[in-house]
């Protein structure tokens, strides 16, 4: 760590005098936002499909298990980046610290790949939704795929190149509309409720399929909480900064809160949002908007002949991939960044952080825009093949890290941490087996 960090972080700490922790910033409040922005993307829109089709019973449990599952999993895996030595530990840094070289190279190389794919995926996404609104809703013909996906990833690469700070506060802002349109898009459809999902209310199968039992269903649904509330690309970037902010001694209960209130605002959001989905249309509705394989806005915009949810619809999912490309790059970059730094500390080689910044950017838009460009129909696939990966990183590695290791020996032996591996477990069984 450089004199120059050394010296903020000294200052930052000097601030706090007594044990209380430090009220509320609005850099924490950025931060919530940041964290809500990652996790809640275009995939909230195919959510209400996959969770509503089992029947009640799964929605249920998604509720009462999506901020127990979400929150305790994300907070460990911030407490095990703030077990770094220096302030400015990322997490590729922390896992050699805890591990050593050997296995940290291969964390800090699956952390890479749990997260480049997602990034790949946004990219193709971006460009398929502009292109799609160009051709449907504007009537145009669909511009050059070359020149149409170069165009949106310059643009979203633009703002990358200012910085960590410019990206976290772009996040922060695009929340808010895709928030205002999500939670009216959930009240307007309140008065086309219904009681059909109650007919659905069965511990022996679900109404849409009766081949599949409901623990099948539930054991399925796992994976699909712990994705669609998934912000541990960030989690890293959050820990750094905030243990730059506001010294070792607040740093994690200053995370944790920020956590905690990210991941409220997810689960109220989200859910109600489902329920309002998922409470006007029936068990065969969904089954049919499943087949589809289309979101849930664009089926609703089909059933209730709504030419205004269509134009909706394809805005809002730009902005959602739009903010879940960013921080998703932030985790991206820190995997890249660690891979090149190891590869050139084993030549015994060292390299700026900036310029190391640039060649990552550039080596993240060259790869983005050739896979945009080429729409490859595996993305799908390299998706579902990260999901375990990401399983492991979020809900495993953390676990372990605080029983091997001595600076995290508090938080041994608590109920959550059983709840987590169990958790974890079941979402890298469940992926497997939907792979299968």
């Amino acid at each position: 760590m450089n004199n120059k960090t050394v010296t903020q972080t000294e200052d930052n700490q000097s601030q706090f005098t007594n044990n209380t922790l430090p009220k509320w910033r609005s850099s924490d409040t950025v931060w919530m936002l940041s964290l809500y922005g990652t996790a809640v993307g275009a995939g909230v829109l195919f959510l209400p499909i996959n969770a509503g089709v089992g029947g009640l019973i799964p929605l249920l449990v998604m509720l009462l298990l999506a901020f127990p599952m979400t929150f305790f999993a994300h907070q460990a895996l911030c407490r095990f980046v703030l077990s770094g030595k220096d302030h400015d530990s990322d997490i590729t840094d922390v896992v050699d610290q805890a591990f050593g070289r050997t296995i940290g190279d291969g964390i800090t190389f699956l952390y890479f790949l749990a997260i480049y794919p997602i990034l790949l995926v946004y990219s193709v996404g971006v460009t398929n939704t502009v292109d799609s609104f160009i051709v449907h809703q504007l009537g145009m013909t669909s511009p050059p795929r070359i020149l149409l996906s170069f165009i949106l990833l310059a643009i979203l690469m633009s703002i990358v190149h200012f910085g960590e700070n410019l990206i976290v506060k772009v996040m922060s802002v695009l929340v808010f509309p895709f928030l205002t349109v999500l939670m009216s898009f959930a009240l307007f459809l309140i008065p086309e409720w219904n009681t059909s999902i109650f007919d659905n209310f069965s511990w022996s199968g679900n109404a849409t399929n009766q081949t599949q039992s409901i623990w099948l269903t539930l054991w399925l649904v796992i994976p699909v909480m712990v994705f669609s509330f998934n912000h541990s690309a960030i989690i890293s970037s959050l820990a750094v900064t905030k243990r730059k902010e506001y010294g070792d001694r607040y740093a994690e209960p200053k995370c944790s809160k920020i956590i905690a209130a990210s991941n409220v605002m997810m689960v109220a959001t989200v859910m109600f949002f489902v329920f309002s989905c998922v409470l006007c249309l029936t068990p065969a509705e969904l089954q049919e908007a499943k087949a589809q394989n289309i979101s849930i806005l664009s089926y609703l915009a089909n059933r209730f002949n709504s030419p205004i949810i269509e134009y909706v619809a394809p805005p809002i999912a730009l902005v959602a991939m739009s903010k879940s490309f960013l921080g998703h790059y932030l985790g991206a970059r820190e995997g890249f960044n660690g891979i090149v730094s190891k590869t050139l500390r084993y030549k015994q080689k060292t390299i700026k952080t900036k310029q190391l910044n640039n060649i990552t950017a550039i080596f993240m838009f060259i790869t983005t825009w050739l896979v945009a460009t080429l729409n490859p129909s595996i993305l799908g696939l390299i998706e579902s093949l990260g999901g375990p990966v990401q399983a492991i990183l979020l809900f495993l590695l953390p676990m372990y890290a605080i029983h091997k290791l001595p600076k995290l020996a508090q938080y041994r032996g608590k109920l959550r941490n059983i709840f987590i591996v169990i958790t974890g477990l079941i979402a890298i069984s469940a992926t497997l087996y939907g792979l299968i």
